[in-house]
């Protein structure tokens, strides 16, 4: 993306930082819980809230979801890593300093692919992910004149996420969140809650000329927490650099917010630099050495990932379109394939008609799925984890309709149904009637009558106008409550409107 200025186009330089919170029952260096939603100072042990002679211990979960994430991005795994202490004072960091990982971190590299709105793809470095913990948080609306720090969020694991300078634009970082998110919730290594504070974006913005071989001074924008505000963020703030630029001033490095409301970022505090945060070894910790056992075996374990779930669906005969919608979230992909074996289990696959049957009926579950359930999901604000239709009857609701039991119109009707009341597919047709007729005789009464009250139309038909063969249909199809069987429907109409 290209910014238009008064004297010429720029280019934005995007890098994002991701601090994602380890899926863990405790903390990166105590046991205290990491439940979300505890009473202020609930979840807090001597050693989060810095206790002199606390000494921390190392969560090993933590390291292993660390090395799991490693392995999802195509990182490397440095056999050994250190830990620093890394100073600076806050009133909800207990211990002046916060223990993190700089020169030597537990994964050094990585890539993420990211899928772009015109089909395209595109490969984003990733510089290193890191182990640290979590700081506490001042709240600020408890009282008018008194900041209270809440130490329950102190001493959580978070692996942070930096990605090298390659997006241009704020498309390509939402896209970016997106897979990275998607890829976290496939290894269960971070839930990606950005509205609980889980995962949350520090963005890097500056702009320059297009083709310059320098970058030009950046500014961070801090712990925002949607994908939406972060690409907003990132909008605004290449603007302002721009017009600040064009207007005789200059970008000074610093740290930004982002103010939602207004859609605007504002200084926050001058950027600092690493030897700002005076680094050296935590010494109350020793280098932390992996076994290549443990790599190993958290190799074998790994789930498949969106990426190469994408490719096996696309063989399977889905679009590029479908298969990206199905595989963006693990329960997605996972209702289709219950779905799908739901319906195909009892098909004889040896046989080559068979396999063909069961690679149609998957296309067709694959759009049913991305199509009429996600509009209804759309319609009530939920996710398909939540979905007020379960895949066994999302399933049923399908098996009576290739079976013939109801149409596809009536199937929408009944899938609408469904979702308001709970009940499954053959008791909400039970309760209002809408199985297909397939009686040739109650079918041809209906079409005979609307042959004959409308007999304008029959003679333009006739005539030529072969379109109004779809206004007929559609004139039975209402006759019959949509409950007829459109294939007989059609015969039936094409040997009657000949004359």
């Amino acid at each position: 993306m290209l910014i238009d200025g008064k004297s010429g186009k720029w280019e934005i330089v995007i890098g994002l930082e991701v601090h994602a919170q380890v899926v863990s029952n405790a903390k990166l260096f105590s046991g205290a819980a990491t439940a979300f939603g505890a009473a202020p100072n609930a979840q807090v042990s001597l050693v989060d809230a810095a206790f002199p002679g606390m000494l921390p211990v190392i969560n090993r979960i933590c390291v292993e979801q660390a090395i799991k994430t490693g392995l999802g991005i195509n990182g490397t795994i440095n056999r050994v890593s250190v830990f620093d202490r890394k100073n600076y004072f806050y009133a909800d960091l207990p211990a002046g300093y916060q223990i993190s990982q700089y020169t030597r971190p537990i994964v050094s590299g990585g890539k993420v692919t990211i899928d772009l709105a015109d089909g395209r793809t595109r490969e984003i470095a990733v510089t290193r992910l890191h182990l640290e913990q979590d700081a506490g948080k001042s709240l600020h609306d408890q009282h008018p004149t008194k900041t209270y720090v809440d130490l329950n969020r102190s001493g959580v694991a978070l692996m942070e996420i930096v990605s090298e300078p390659e997006l241009r634009s704020p498309d390509e970082a939402g896209a970016y969140l997106r897979k990275l998110r998607s890829i976290l919730r496939y290894l269960g290594t971070c839930d990606g809650n950005m509205e609980e504070g889980s995962m949350r974006c520090d963005a890097n913005v500056s702009v320059r000329r297009p083709g310059a071989a320098e970058f030009g001074t950046r500014c961070e924008i801090k712990n925002v927490n949607s994908v939406r505000f972060v690409m907003q963020a990132i909008e605004y703030e290449a603007r302002r650099q721009v017009a600040l630029i064009e207007g005789g001033g200059t970008v000074d490095q610093e740290t930004r917010l982002f103010d939602s409301d207004a859609g605007t970022t504002r200084p926050m505090r001058s950027k600092e630099h690493a030897h700002d945060y005076r680094y050296f070894p935590d010494p109350d910790l020793l280098p932390l050495e992996l076994d290549e056992g443990v790599i190993a075996h958290i190799k074998r374990e790994m789930p498949e990932l969106p990426d190469a779930k994408k490719r096996r669906y696309i063989a399977m005969g889905l679009s590029d379109h479908v298969a990206a919608l199905l595989t963006a979230e693990r329960e997605a992909s996972a209702y289709f394939e219950d779905v799908a074996e739901e319906l195909t289990s009892k098909i004889e696959t040896p046989v080559p008609e068979a396999a063909a049957a069961i690679a149609v009926m998957r296309q067709t579950i694959a759009n049913l799925i991305t199509g009429k359930l996600f509009a209804i999901l759309n319609d009530r604000g939920v996710s398909i984890a939540n979905s007020p239709i379960s895949a066994k009857n999302f399933a049923g609701l399908l098996r009576l309709t290739f079976d013939g039991t109801i149409s596809n119109r009536v199937m929408q009707d009944v899938a609408e149904a469904m979702a308001d009341t709970g009940k499954d597919a053959k008791t909400v047709v039970a309760e209002k009637g809408l199985r297909q007729v397939s009686d040739s005789g109650a079918i041809a009464a209906a079409v005979d009558k609307v042959i004959a009250d409308n007999a304008a139309k029959v003679a333009d038909y006739r005539g030529g106008k072969q379109a109004l063969f779809g206004w007929f249909v559609g004139q039975v199809m209402k006759a019959t409550g949509g409950k007829a069987n459109p294939g007989m429907v059609n015969e039936l109409l094409k040997k009657k409107l000949v004359g």
